[in-house]
C-alpha cells in the first residue's frame, strides 16, 4: 500500500494597520511576535498591544531590500520556514563599518530559526539551551562545546540599525550588544551580552548553493567573496593526506633504490689511460689526435652506459669530443665533456675551481660490441710552461642512477609543499578578519 507524506501546514496570516503610517502589516507568528516593525515605515510596534503601540517611532531613513524578503519561505534540514523579521546589524573597527545581514524564520511546528549573512556567506544558527564552557587555551580565550573546542575569533560592539518584520523579543533601532564569537570550523559558537543577560547560539555554515537549493523561488543570492571565519577550508585535512601519500611513495622510491643498488651489474667494459700533448700536433694541420679506443662488448637487456674521465689537468682545460660507435650498425651517439682545474691564492686564501673528473651516463643501450671516438683539445697542454696531461677513460655498464632518484624526490615533495602553502594562505586570510590578525580589518558577523 502507497504512503504519502503529510503536506507541511501553512502559517496563518492576520492583517492589521500601521498605527504610525497606515499601511498593512501581516503578522505571520501569531501569538509568538512580541515586537513588530512596518515594512512601510519602520516603525516598531508593541504586537501584544490590540492597538499595536508604538514602541519606537520611525528612525530609518535607509530603505533596505533583504536577499530573502518578508514571507519567503524555504526548506532547512527538511522543514518548511517563512521568513518573518529581518535585521541588519554592523560593527565598527578603525572607524570602519562592517555589516550582516540577520533573517528570522518560523514554522509553528518546529519554531523559530536564524539565518545570518555576510559576503556570500551564510550560517543557519540555533539558540543553545546549554552553556559552553570558556577557558583560555595557548593564551587565548576559547570555548568548549559537547567536547569541541572553539577558538576564540573576535569580540566586538553589535549595533542594530535597521529592521523589519516581526520578533518573539522586543526589538528595536539602536540596539547594542556585545559579541565574542569563537570558530571551529564550520560552526560558530556566539555569546551576546546584553546588560546582565547573556545568550548563545551555534551557528553552522552554508554554502551559497546550499541556500539557493533551500530557497529555489529567490534568484539573484550572490556569490561568496573573501573568507568567512567559519568557512570551511577546501585544503582541510588535503594537506595531510597529501603528506601521508608523500611518504608512502617515498618509501617505495627508497625501496627502489635499494633493489637497484643491490642488483645493479656495475659491469666494467674498458678501462684505459691516455696521454694528451698539444705540442705533438702543432704545425701539422693534417693531424687531429683523434683515436679509437678497443672494442667492448655489452650484453643483457638495454641498460645504460656510464663513461668517467680522470685526469690531472691543472691551471688547464682539456674538452674531449667523444662518440659511442655500434660496430654492428655503425651508429654513433655523440656528447662533449670539458674538464678544466684551477686554483690560487688571493686576499681571501686558497681557492679553486672546475674538477679533474667528469662523468656521463648514455640511457637505454642495447647489447652490441661498441668502442669510443676520441679527440682531444686543450689550452696550453704541452706548450711551453704547460705539461702533457694524463686522463683515463673507464666505461661500466648498468651503474645506478642516483639524479633520477634525486630529482624523484624533489617532484614528489611539490604537491605536498603546494598544498601547504595553499592551505596556510586561507587560513591567513580567514585569520586576518580576526582580533589576532597583524593589521586590524575586521569584518565579522553572526
Amino acid at each position: 500500500m502507497a504512503t504519502s507524506v503529510a503536506p507541511q501546514p501553512t502559517p496563518l496570516v492576520r492583517s492589521f494597520t500601521c498605527p504610525s503610517c497606515g499601511g498593512a502589516i501581516a503578522q505571520r507568528t501569531g501569538g509568538w511576535a512580541q515586537t513588530i516593525v512596518c515594512p512601510q515605515c519602520g516603525a516598531v510596534l508593541d504586537a501584544d498591544d490590540a492597538s499595536l503601540r508604538i514602541l519606537q517611532a520611525a528612525e530609518q531613513r535607509e530603505r533596505i531590500r533583504p536577499l530573502l524578503p518578508l514571507g519567503t519561505r524555504g526548506t532547512l534540514s527538511g522543514v518548511l520556514y517563512e521568513v518573518t523579521g529581518f535585521q541588519r546589524r554592523q560593527i565598527v573597527v578603525d572607524g570602519v563599518a562592517y555589516h550582516w545581514n540577520e533573517y528570522l524564520l518560523f514554522n509553528p511546528w518546529h519554531g523559530f530559526r536564524y539565518l545570518s549573512e555576510y559576503g556570500g556567506h551564510w550560517n543557519e544558527i540555533e539558540v543553545l539551551k546549554r552553556q559552553p564552557v570558556t577557558r583560555v587555551t595557548g593564551g587565548r580565550p576559547a570555548a568548549q562545546l559537547e567536547g569541541q573546542l572553539f577558538k576564540h575569533f573576535q569580540t566586538a560592539d553589535a549595533e542594530t540599525v535597521y529592521v523589519l518584520g516581526e520578533f518573539p523579543w522586543e526589538i528595536r533601532y539602536g540596539d547594542r550588544a556585545q559579541t565574542q564569537d569563537y570558530i571551529s570550523p564550520p560552526r560558530l559558537l556566539s555569546a551576546e551580552l546584553t546588560g546582565e543577560e547573556q545568550t548563545w547560539s551555534l551557528g553552522t555554515y552554508r554554502t551559497a548553493d546550499e541556500m539557493r537549493r533551500a530557497f529555489p523561488d529567490v534568484k539573484g543570492l550572490p556569490s561568496p567573496t573573501g573568507v568567512f571565519a567559519n568557512q570551511p577550508s577546501p585544503y582541510a585535512g588535503r594537506a595531510k593526506r597529501l603528506w601521508t601519500t608523500w611518504v608512502l611513495l617515498v618509501l617505495g622510491l627508497i625501496g627502489m633504490l635499494v633493489v637497484n643498488q643491490l642488483f645493479a651489474a656495475r659491469t666494467l667494459l674498458l678501462s684505459e689511460r691516455y696521454v694528451y700533448d698539444k705540442a705533438a700536433f702543432a704545425g701539422d694541420s693534417t693531424v687531429s689526435g683523434a683515436f679509437v679506443t678497443p672494442v667492448f662488448t655489452a650484453t643483457g637487456r638495454p641498460s645504460n652506459i656510464e663513461i668517467a674521465i680522470e685526469s690531472d689537468v691543472d691551471q688547464d682545460w682539456m674538452y674531449l669530443n667523444i662518440a659511442l660507435v655500434d660496430v654492428a650498425r655503425g651508429s654513433a651517439r655523440e656528447f662533449g665533456r670539458e674538464i678544466s682545474y684551477y686554483s690560487g691564492r688571493d686576499s681571501d686564501g686558497s681557492w679553486s675551481e672546475g674538477s679533474r673528473r667528469d662523468r656521463v651516463r648514455i640511457p637505454a643501450v642495447p647489447a652490441g660490441e661498441y668502442y669510443l671516438r676520441v679527440e682531444p683539445e686543450g689550452g696550453d697542454i704541452g706548450r711551453i710552461g704547460g705539461a702533457p696531461v694524463q686522463y683515463s677513460l673507464t666505461v661500466r655498464r648498468d651503474v645506478p642512477n642516483m639524479g633520477f632518484y634525486a630529482i624523484a624526490f624533489l617532484v614528489l615533495l611539490l604537491p605536498p609543499v603546494f598544498g601547504g602553502i595553499a592551505s596556510a594562505s586561507f587560513e591567513g586570510r580567514r585569520w586576518a578578519e580576526s582580533d589576532y590578525a597583524s593589521s586590524s580589518g575586521s569584518d565579522d558577523g553572526e
